[in-house]
């Protein structure tokens, strides 16, 4: 079964999304092709500016971008409607980047798109145009029809699944329940089988607080929230350990021992997973209807328009979902 182009999204304008689209073209120009969504004469300006010989073409189409692809850089139109300056995001700018993101959902969705790979924007952007989430995830649910959107951090060294994501530090033990540690085990778990290729997939359960609780001594959610969840995981044929000590459980003899882990909090995900390889660290939402990626970083606009912005995350993330794409289509096919 053929698998069709990726469609990636502009994100902020003003931010290195679109050096990094430049770039990531010049190095998987013999991969699999991927489409922006995003102005076309911004792009072509900026490559001039850099100067870098990356051939723009606007297509009609995504099917044009596997044929034009080995060549040129296809681009679907998204006009900006006034100049974008590197350095300084434009509230002007929002309706085309939100637009960008949902004609790539909508593509992805119609099976035109094998996966939505999405350019970092500043989640001032999603508010201020409307969006009622602060950031990517949730809003994808919506766009792509349902689903149960959890993130994953997926670098070469390690796989971390936050259960809270985008919260102050100070709710995260309210916040945390055992139906949250649940869900993201299952969804992972699934996940791991299906898109990493991973028959018998093993989570590792990360504890909430120093030395797991110290029986209770030093906190009792893991006592009252994160054992009973290990054990329904379990009750339910997935191999989930723990909780353990989060000190000692990203060290290399201890991730041999799992393919992710679950964490309880954003940061403790993220820490280990970009101080291990920051620039080859990919973010992928698991249990989404649609195959979606995005570089690990933000839109850095004090990197912007310099030509110095590493695009190695963003080529990371097209590859990792060319090839989860790939897999999804290998199992329809059966």
């Amino acid at each position: 079964m053929s698998v069709p182009p990726l469609a990636l999204t502009m994100g902020d304008p003003a931010g290195i999304g679109p050096e990094l689209t430049l770039a990531a073209w010049e190095r998987l120009r013999g991969g699999h092709p991927f489409a922006v969504i995003a102005d076309p004469d911004h792009l072509a300006a900026l490559a001039a500016s850099l100067g870098w010989e990356v051939p723009v073409r606007a297509v009609e189409t995504l099917a044009e971008a596997a044929s034009i692809f080995p060549t040129a850089l296809p681009v679907l139109p998204e006009p900006l409607p006034t100049p974008a300056v590197p350095g300084r995001p434009d509230p002007a700018h929002a309706e085309a980047i939100v637009s960008s993101v949902r004609r790539a959902v909508a593509l992805a969705r119609a099976g035109a798109a094998a996966a939505v790979v999405t350019n970092p924007l500043a989640k001032t952007t999603l508010l201020e145009a409307g969006i009622g989430h602060a950031g990517h995830t949730l809003w994808l649910k919506e766009l792509a029809g349902g689903g149960t959107p959890v993130m994953m951090l997926a670098g070469p060294m390690l796989r971390a699944v936050p259960v809270t994501v985008h919260i102050p530090l100070a709710e995260v033990p309210r916040a945390l329940s055992r139906a949250a540690i649940v869900t993201a085990g299952r969804v992972a778990a699934a996940s791991l089988a299906s898109d990493f290729g991973l028959t018998a997939p093993r989570l590792a359960v990360a504890a909430l607080n120093p030395h797991a609780g110290e029986s209770g001594t030093v906190g009792r959610e893991e006592i009252e929230v994160i054992v009973p969840a290990i054990e329904e995981l379990r009750a339910e044929g997935i191999d989930a350990t723990g909780p353990h000590p989060a000190d000692s459980l990203f060290h290399a003899a201890a991730r041999a021992t799992y393919d992710a882990v679950l964490c309880m909090y954003h940061d403790q995900a993220l820490i280990p997973v970009k101080a291990l390889d920051f620039a080859h660290a990919v973010n992928v939402t698991l249990g989404l209807p649609i195959v979606r990626t995005s570089p690990d970083h933000g839109t850095a606009y004090g990197l912007a328009g310099r030509g110095v912005a590493d695009a190695t995350s963003l080529i990371a993330a097209l590859t990792l979902a060319a090839l989860i794409a790939a897999r999804r289509s290998e199992r329809q096919a059966v």
